[in-house]
């Protein structure tokens, strides 16, 4: 049983509802999570708002010692993380291991969060009158995290709300939920306060509750654009600071001066890699028209070499997250065949190295897709990468710019002055050249345009310092003092 976090210690809550939580390799049910009622949403709160006071008037100084000893707790045990995810959420054990790593990127901005805390101070702005500003924590925050990145995503935002003196409350998938539970210890092995970091599993009541807490100051999200935008007019009608960070189709344009083999390579890797279930993921395939054929040969010869299968075998491709999902993208396929796209490599006939109850689909690639297509319209979320083909670099701007989702984008060309016009005209939040998934390092921040954000700010980064923290201004004059006293000490930090 996958139980709640809730004031420094695992318990069953007070619900008597449950899910199940599958290998996706195997099919096969591996344990059971609580699902969150009331009561329980009301206890977590409770606890991180009981923590907060204390972890708020924490020195910088101490709260920044327990973000290393937590930076060095997870970078030991990575592994076994690594390990939870993929029994879990079905992703090939590398591909977890990288997700760890990204995450703890933010980790270590979070150790070093001092000085984006640093307000500004100008002496004698009147006469003997000084003004200066602060930034503090909000109190207590939640973060709802989905099923893709179980370990990354919720990376992004607690360890920047923790170092900022905020304590967190976090609603991770019921899907995979167990490598939430792994964090949580090992925030209490690094010595951090029992309720600054809280897990609350669950799902529709859950969420609900935490929207419409009155304790809790924000609300960080990830998920499809539909859930993204309930969460951030539900949240604010209740006073809520949200970022919430929806779906996406990703798009990666092609010019014809292009290196195809480095794009075929890119276009692979970031179409099925973690069986496409990445909201950055490339699922639009955006061609000039005279290199489709040859860039098209060149995928398919690198297809071929994948192997899918269990994650723990050495395969380059895992499973889907769960039959229902599974099931979801293959109608997609069959809607793609049916809407007259060419199907190249049909990954519906793929034969795994794994359980044949587990959750596979290979591979699969469509050709001549149009933009009225579901299989363009609609974020798959799957190894379905569809190619459309177009005249040159003017008509796939207009298409790319034209979708509602914007999320991420890709241009592959050897044309310094094409990428420069695209970086500059494209209207997406996160821009790649001749870089297919342009998730950026933790020190600048992550968000997408358009459909694929609801809020004004991005995830870590400076923006997602200034998302968990409020500013205050401070106008001041005093009379000269008089005082003193002796202490040859070297001034310390505590």
């Amino acid at each position: 049983m996958v139980e709640h976090w809730i004031g420094g210690a695992p318990t069953a809550g007070s619900g008597d509802r449950f899910a199940d939580v599958y290998d996706p390799a195997t099919g096969r049910v591996t344990k059971n999570v609580a699902l969150a009622a009331p009561a329980d949403v009301e206890a977590a709160v409770a606890a991180a708002r009981a923590a907060f006071p204390a972890w708020r008037d924490t020195s910088l100084a101490r709260r920044t010692t327990v973000l290393f000893k937590f930076r060095e707790l997870l970078n030991a045990r990575k592994g076994e993380l690594a390990e939870i995810i993929t029994a879990e959420h079905g992703k090939v054990l590398s591909d977890a291991l990288g997700e760890v790593s990204r995450g703890q990127e933010v980790v270590e901005l979070a150790c070093g969060i001092n000085h984006l805390l640093k307000g500004g101070f100008s002496e004698n702005a009147s006469t003997k009158v000084d003004v200066y500003s602060v930034r503090q924590p909000l109190g207590v925050v939640g973060i709802i995290s989905p099923f893709n990145f179980p370990a990354m995503v919720p990376m992004w935002f607690f360890p920047v709300a923790i170092a900022a003196g905020n304590t967190v409350v976090l609603k991770p998938s019921e899907k995979d939920p167990s490598a939430a539970n792994f964090i949580a210890q090992l925030w209490k092995d690094a010595g951090l306060p029992d309720g600054v970091f809280n897990v609350l599993h669950g799902d529709k009541v859950a969420v609900d509750g935490l929207l419409t807490h009155p304790d809790v100051a924000s609300i960080s999200f990830v998920g499809s654009t539909p859930i993204a935008q309930y969460v951030y007019e539900t949240g604010t009608a209740h006073g809520k600071r949200v970022q919430a960070l929806g779906g996406a189709k990703n798009h990666m344009l092609v010019l014809p001066d292009a290196d195809l083999d480095l794009a075929a390579d890119a276009a692979v890797n970031a179409g099925f890699g973690s069986a496409g279930e990445r909201c950055m993921a490339v699922s639009a395939l955006v061609v000039v028209d005279s290199i489709a054929d040859e860039l098209i040969a060149k995928i398919k010869e690198r297809v071929a070499t994948l192997r899918t299968g269990d994650g723990r075998r050495g395969c380059d491709m895992g499973p889907l997250v769960t039959g229902a999902h599974r099931d979801k993208v293959t109608g997609y396929v069959d809607a793609g065949v049916r809407e007259g796209a060419e199907l190249v490599i049909d990954g519906r006939e793929v034969v795994p190295d794994g359980d044949a109850d587990g959750f596979w689909l290979g591979p699969t690639l469509f050709d001549k897709v149009s933009t009225d297509m579901s299989i363009y319209t609609d974020e798959i979320f799957g190894p379905v990468l569809s190619v459309l083909r177009v005249d040159g670099y003017d008509d796939g701007m207009e298409m790319i710019n034209a979708n509602r989702y914007g999320n991420g984008v890709a241009i592959f060309t050897n044309d310094g002055g094409a990428a420069r016009r695209f970086r500059n005209e494209v209207q997406v939040g996160m821009i790649g050249i001749n870089v297919p998934v342009p998730v950026p390092v933790a020190y600048y921040s992550f968000g997408g345009w358009k459909a694929s954000l609801f809020g004004d700010t991005h995830a870590h980064g400076t923006e997602g310092v200034h998302f968990f923290t409020r500013g205050k201004v401070v106008t001041e004059r005093w009379l000269d003092p008089s005082h003193g006293g002796l202490n040859l000490g070297f001034p310390q930090n505590s």
